[in-house]
């Protein structure tokens, strides 16, 4: 097993470090950016998972071009090596963000692509070209399309570390953006089980697929559960700097997993209160890490 890691003068790896499976991994230091680093990584490899990205949808506001070199020339770098390589599946990881504000519920495959922010164009953009490999080129490849993936060591940008991070520190105050959105929440390990599913499924080849619980939360609820979980309760308070612009916001995203469960016998193993239980236990052992005061963009 091989991972490619973000280059650092500290050597770090991420969550590597402290990963139970760190002494089975051959960890490769480069940029997704890089094709030489990318190239090393994918030689001699069977399956190639990609996952590498910029994610955050408000730093994309900020540094579009980033999410273009990243997440569209990266893929680039990573379907040409696996090319060259010939390897034997290319699983791209995409995004419900890609489909925008629901045309219509739950959300299928079929569902028109909107960019509503510069990440969204850019992970479109990357899971065209990943297609387009496989038409052109016959490179095998095959894209999961994951709904809001939540659970342990997930960044503190993301609504539920930030919301239990603020609780369980006991903040008299917890910021929020709106909590009007509403999401289709996947525990972790769900996703990677469907993500390896999707992988060694010969007719996904060639297709996106979506990757989801089919349940429907509101922000509002998920703070809701979150208190419960905790056992703590404080006001909340509406941060502007939180707040998306209004075209660029996507109000319902809820998957229609259809594909996935009748092609396969995937099937979701934790519940929405389960998985935020696993994922506060986490919080609550690793909360020096986080900065729960500072909104992380």
């Amino acid at each position: 097993m091989r991972a490619l890691v973000r280059y650092n003068g500290r050597g770090t790896q991420g969550w590597l470090d402290s990963s139970p499976a760190r002494d089975r991994i051959e960890v490769v230091a480069g940029d997704i950016r890089d094709y030489d680093s990318v190239s090393r990584a994918v030689s001699d490899c069977d399956q190639v998972y990609h996952l590498a990205a910029l994610i955050g949808i408000p730093y994309s506001y900020e540094s579009p071009l980033a999410y273009v070199r990243t997440n569209v020339e990266g893929t680039y770098n990573v379907l040409e090596s696996a090319r060259r390589a010939g390897v034997s599946r290319v699983l791209v990881t995409s995004t419900s963000e890609v489909y925008g504000t629901a045309q219509y519920t739950p959300i299928d495959e079929a569902h028109p692509l909107q960019p509503q922010s510069p990440y969204s164009a850019s992970k479109i953009g990357a899971d065209n070209l990943a297609l387009s490999y496989q038409m052109s080129f016959g490179v095998p490849v095959v894209v999961a399309r994951p709904f809001n993936t939540f659970g342990p060591r997930q960044s503190a940008r993301a609504i539920i570390p930030s919301l239990a991070t603020q609780l369980l520190s006991r903040r008299p105050q917890i910021d929020v953006g709106s909590l009007d959105p509403v999401r289709d929440l996947t525990y972790v390990e769900d996703t990677a089980s469907a993500m390896i599913t999707i992988a060694n499924t010969d007719a996904f080849l060639g297709k996106a697929v979506n990757v989801g619980t089919g349940e429907a939360i509101s922000i509002a609820e998920i703070y809701e559960r979150l208190v419960k979980v905790t056992g703590y309760r404080a006001e909340l308070r509406q941060d502007p700097a939180r707040i998306r612009p209004q075209a660029s916001e996507v109000m319902r995203l809820v998957s229609n997993n259809s594909l996935l469960r009748t092609t396969t016998q995937w099937k979701s193993e934790f519940d929405i209160d389960a998985g935020l239980g696993k994922t506060v236990d986490w919080l609550r052992a690793n909360l020096d890490k986080y900065r729960p005061e500072k909104y992380t963009v």
